[in-house]
């Protein structure tokens, strides 16, 4: 039980600086103090799942998100780094990243490295 706590905590710490939150900040948003959040992430809390809850819903993640993948890869880091800017953009915004990135990898294709 206590590795699945570290792990638990591990991605936590990785998603709250993904969305370039302070322990702080995260503490603010789920109502628990800054020294409590950096102890989830440390591994050294059994938490609630009120607590986890609050925690996945602070930073607008699923709940596999963090029980699913125990280390983002680097890739993963960065998709869910794109997933968090564009969260709060429009659907034309996002309509219009999405057509440019098409085509920025279909230049990368076409050049093939």
């Amino acid at each position: 039980m206590a590795e699945l706590i570290k792990q638990i905590g591990q991605q936590i710490r990785i998603l709250r600086k993904n969305r370039g939150l302070t322990q702080e900040q995260l503490g603010e948003m789920t109502q628990l103090p800054q020294s409590y959040v950096g102890s989830v992430e440390r591994g050294e809390k059994n938490i609630s799942l009120e607590t986890l809850e609050r925690l996945i819903n602070a930073l607008r993640i699923s709940p596999a998100e963090v029980l699913g993948t125990v280390q983002l890869s680097e890739k993963e880091k960065m998709l869910d780094s794109l997933k968090v800017l564009l969260h709060n953009r429009s659907i034309k915004e996002i309509e219009i990243i999405y057509k440019l990135s098409k085509d920025v990898l279909a230049a990368f294709d076409a050049k093939k490295y």
